[in-house]
Formats: structure tokens, sequence, C-alpha cells
């Protein structure tokens, strides 16, 4: 995925770095806003890969440091969590500005909570969704019950979240307990998606059961079975991203095209490092992935290129099949192509062990199921031989490239 580093103005007046994701063709169809955890920050892997499979679907996805969090300005001491409800707002609001506005919300953990308090707020949400996400924001006590007492009697103490250290005031309990997101839920008619580990023993899965509750129809829940809090496995990550992704399509309003995008055909993006070979297509307008099989490097989460090449000739033959028979009226009733790719020796090279000797070879065989006689078949067969994408392949090609400057 393309990440567009861009920093904005949070509700304290501080500058909170932020990140978008963009599809491969910089052409989304709706702009997300992503609330990470309480202890959490924009890299975190879960958010990454939840945004790439976001992208894969053509989203583009805002992830952002909460005030004195991560790389953004302030601080977190001086925070609570009406100031990180108000970042969210600032956040749209800068989206509507520079880009588009947003009409999704997404929060993981507390980040849930916060989306739950912020969508009423931002008129162009259209749906919402939380993972791992608490009923009421005062769940994080728990996680802070031995500092409470510290935090009572001095206004503020140093505590641990997740391994880490905080500072925590006293306005922030009292925050806390002051705001009651479910109450705000019921008010709140918007679809929601709920994503919860039965595993998860950071919040547990009752919260999810409480949101349900008090939430109104459309309203809808997914088992994220064996994650844990963090969603740290990548499968499990990317799995919640692509279910949201597909979800949301119901309710979210595709964009006009953006000033973003790109005339091209066909797009292929390949992002950071990370992401290993796991490449981004968007060919006329659908989202594809290619990639490579893990024994040379890669995540196997889609067809190599070459998968994609005999793809084209198996489609292209079974179109123009289907286009043949039903033109003459043929009873044909299914198509099946089969197409092998490989590399061959030319028979008569005289460089038969250099690669200059070899030949890209295609191994086609179709089965024509249908009341059909002899004639018919030998007919479609030689029909087969004419498919656009067969005779592309058979002509003269070349390729010109050119850098374009970004």
């Amino acid at each position: 995925m393309k990440r567009e580093k861009i920093s904005f103005k949070g509700a304290q007046g501080h500058k909170l770095a932020a990140y978008i994701a963009f599809p491969a063709d910089r052409k989304p169809i709706n702009y997300v806003i992503f609330a990470h955890c309480f202890t959490c920050n924009k890299n975190l892997n879960a958010v990454r890969n939840i945004s790439f499979a976001l992208t894969k679907y053509g989203y583009a996805v805002m992830s952002f440091d909460f005030t004195g969090l991560g790389e953004s300005e302030g601080d977190f001491s001086n925070t609570d969590f009406s100031s990180n409800t108000e970042d969210l707002i600032a956040a749209s609001a800068f989206l509507k500005s520079e880009y588009k506005p947003p009409s999704l919300l997404i929060g993981h953990s507390l980040g849930g909570a916060a989306v739950l308090m912020a969508a009423s707020k931002i008129g162009s949400v259209k749906a919402i969704a939380t993972i791992g996400a608490p009923a009421q924001p005062d769940h994080i006590l728990r996680l802070i019950k031995d500092g409470i007492d510290e935090i009572k009697e001095k206004g503020e103490a140093e505590v641990s979240i997740g391994g880490r250290p905080f500072k925590i005031k006293e306005q922030f309990l009292n925050d806390l307990k002051d705001n009651k997101a479910l109450e705000n839920l019921k008010d709140l008619r918007k679809p929601i998606l709920i994503l919860h580990s039965p595993q998860d023993n950071i919040v547990g899965i009752e919260n999810a059961e409480e949101i349900y509750k008090n939430a109104f129809h459309p309203k809808s829940f997914i088992s994220l079975d064996g994650a844990d809090h963090l969603i740290s496995n990548k499968d499990d990550s990317n799995h919640a991203g692509e279910m949201i992704a597909i979800w949301a399509k119901k309710y979210v309003e595709k964009l006009p095209d953006s000033n973003l995008s790109t005339d091209s055909q066909t797009v292929a993006l390949i992002g950071p490092k990370e992401d290993n070979y796991t490449t981004q297509l968007v060919a006329e307008g659908h989202h594809l992935l290619a990639d490579e099989p893990e024994d040379v490097g890669g995540d196997n989460f889609g067809p190599t290129p070459y998968g994609f090449l005999t793809s084209a000739l198996a489609a292209c033959t079974a179109i123009t099949l289907r286009m043949y028979a039903n033109r003459k009226k043929w009873n044909v009733e299914e198509v099946l192509v089969h197409v092998d790719q490989e590399h061959r020796h030319e028979k008569d090279s005289e460089n038969c062990e250099s690669e200059d000797g070899k030949i890209t070879y295609f191994s086609r065989k179709i089965e024509i199921k249908g009341n059909l006689d002899d004639k018919q078949r030998k007919k479609l067969l030689e029909i087969a031989e004419k498919c656009p994408v067969h005779k592309t392949l058979e002509s003269p090609i070349k390729v010109e490239s050119e850098l374009l400057t970004s």
C-alpha cells in the first residue's frame, strides 16, 4: 500500500502525526479513520495489516497518534478520553478539508469506545466498526487499579499499561467515569460491526455482548476466534480488515473520481520491505493481489504475475467461446479452460543450453459441456485460437518504460 505521511492539529492545538494508506491507484472509494488502542500508536502491526486489507478493497485509511503518543506532540498526562475523542473529530475535519470526509470509523480497544462517542458528531460517517472495544471507557480503570489510590491521593501517578509507563492524572479518571458510551450508543442510529475475540483477556468478550445489545440494527458481530487483544497475528488482523471492508461496502457511498487517480488501465503497487512481494493491483477499477510463494520469500496472498498471465489467456478463451456460442445459439452449458505456462528449449535452437534458446510455452486444454456435434466442437477449437489474448501473445510485443517523477 502507498502510505503518505501527514500531520494535522489536534484538539489541544498540538501537531499530530498521521499516515494515510491509499489503494494502488490512489483513487479511494471512501476514506476511513482508524483509532488505535490506548497504549498503541499508528505503527502497530495490527493497524498496518488492517489498513492494508482495507486498501485492497479501495479504501484510503487514515491512522494517527493521539496527543502525546508516538510521534505526536503534546503531553499525554494532560489528555483524557474526551480529548482523544476530540482528536478524532479533528482528524475528520482535516480529511474533509484536505481530501474527502470519512464515511467509516474503525476503533480498536479504547479507540473503539472513542469512535462510538465521536460518530454522532461526524455527519459524514455512515458506519462504525469496533475491534476488542470495551462497552464503557472506564473499563480501563481495571488495568490501572494498582495506581488509582495514588492518583487520587497525589493527583497523578505513573502506571504501567501493557508494560509501558504512563503518567495519569485524576482528571483522566474522572473523565472516563463521566463518558457513557452505551448511553450514547442508544442514540447512534448508524450501522455497526463488532469484532471481538473470545480469548481476549484484556477486554472480555462480554463487552461485545453489551455493545451489541445496546446498538440498534443494522448491527453485526464477528468472532475473531483465537486472536489476542492486540491482534498480533498477521492472519487475524488481515481477516479483521477484510471483513470490515466487505461489510462496510453495503453502507458507505462510493466517492466520485478523485484527482489523485491514475488513468492507466492497470496499476501495480508494492509497499515497504516488510510487505515482502505482496503487490496491490487495480485493473480497470477492480482490486486484486499478486504475490510470490512463501518458499521464495513471498506471503502467497495472491497469484504470481505469471498466474495472472495464464489467467488472462484462460479467461479470454472462455469469454470468446461463450460469445461465439451465444451468437450461433449453440447449446453450450459450460466452458472450462485449463492453462499452464513454462519455459522450454526450442527444438531447432542452436543455443539449447542458453536462456536465449528458450521460448515461453502455454499449454491450453479446453472442456466444452453441452449438446454439440463433432463439427461444432472442432469449430469452437478454431475460435479459441482467435481469442484476443491468444493473438496478442503470439504477436510481436514491445514494452516501453519510463520513470515518472513522484
